[in-house]
């Protein structure tokens, strides 16, 4: 089959190849409008092509027709099918390919998703049937809940995990770095304003980011937080979502969403402050890349934790 295709392949490129078979294998890709059936079986690669017609005069349309079936059902580079054929976790495997392609993400940006735990740390904040859904359709932005992550991962600001750095310089950071934080907070958000000031009642308030989210017609407030999370900390942001639904936005737009980023929380704070149905949520942030092994404990503790809720 190799001859049939080219020659001059060196040893590693034939593995990857090899690694995208096996893990792309089974996955059907055709058309009910075409006499076209393209199938990578467990077979040997010299069977993996299939059509209907046995007519030889047929052939090279009916491979013009598989050229145009797999164009269609692999939309990525080459290089980015490298990175992703890494990934052992069909369903993980399935999220980075669906978010790649409808978010236009160049490989870089796919590598740094994938050693950033995207997958993991979006799992963390979803129950299972919508964990599948991950896997099946990618992130959908429908509601608030959809934009929070566990962490949030800022490596990129360049911080050591240990230096000393105040909330200003935190915010400096994220402001220089402005085009990778808003990759790091996900799909549909625009940058408004940095210490936006209101005043009520001859008192200046100052909200530290403010963002708009297009997906999900709403303000997102953001505050940042370099110590443990206290309820007073929730009651500012409510204070401060309070004021935008009432006075900023319009009528046709959705609640204000209120995130605080803080080093570290304790959920159990989060729940008594905080009723049921906030549109505030505390999410901790970290300035290193987690490692895989941390991210499945973190799952795990998240799962015994909801069991034990039941």
């Amino acid at each position: 089959m190799i001859g049939k295709i080219g020659s001059g392949f060196s040893v590693d490129t034939l593995e990857l190849m090899r690694r995208f078979y096996l893990k792309y294998q089974n996955i059907d890709v055709f058309s009910e409008n075409s006499e076209t059936l393209f199938r990578i079986s467990q077979n040997s690669i010299s069977e993996t092509l299939y059509w209907k017609s046995a007519s030889e005069k047929q052939s090279p349309m009916i491979l013009q027709n598989i050229t145009r079936e797999l164009l269609k059902r692999f939309t990525l580079t080459w290089s980015h099918y490298i990175t992703l054929s890494k990934i052992d976790n069909i369903e993980e495997r399935q999220f980075y390919e669906i978010e790649s392609s409808e978010n236009s993400w160049g490989v870089r940006e796919l590598q740094r998703q994938l050693n950033s735990g995207l997958y993991e740390r979006l799992c963390l904040s979803r129950n299972k049937e919508q964990v599948k859904e991950l896997s099946q359709k990618g992130l959908i932005i429908e509601k608030p809940l959809d934009i929070i992550k566990n962490p949030f991962v800022l490596e990129f600001l360049g911080f050591e995990e240990k230096s000393k750095y105040s909330e200003n310089q935190l915010e400096t950071a994220i402001i220089d770095k402005l085009e990778s934080f808003l990759l790091e907070l996900g799909k549909g958000f625009l940058f408004e304003a940095r210490q936006k000031r209101f005043t009520f009642d001859e008192d200046h308030f100052y909200v530290d980011l403010v963002f708009y989210n297009r997906l999900l017609k709403c303000y997102v407030l953001i505050d940042l937080k370099l110590e443990k999370l206290t309820h007073q900390d929730l009651g500012q942001m409510q204070m401060y979502v309070n004021y935008f639904d009432r006075y900023a936005k319009t009528e046709d737009e959705n609640p204000t969403i209120g995130i605080v980023l803080c080093k570290s929380k304790n959920d159990a704070v989060v729940e008594l402050t905080l009723p049921k149905d906030a549109n505030i949520y505390a999410s901790k942030y970290q300035l290193y890349l987690p490692s895989k092994e941390e991210l499945k404990k973190q799952l795990e503790e998240a799962e015994r934790e909801f069991i034990g809720r039941k």
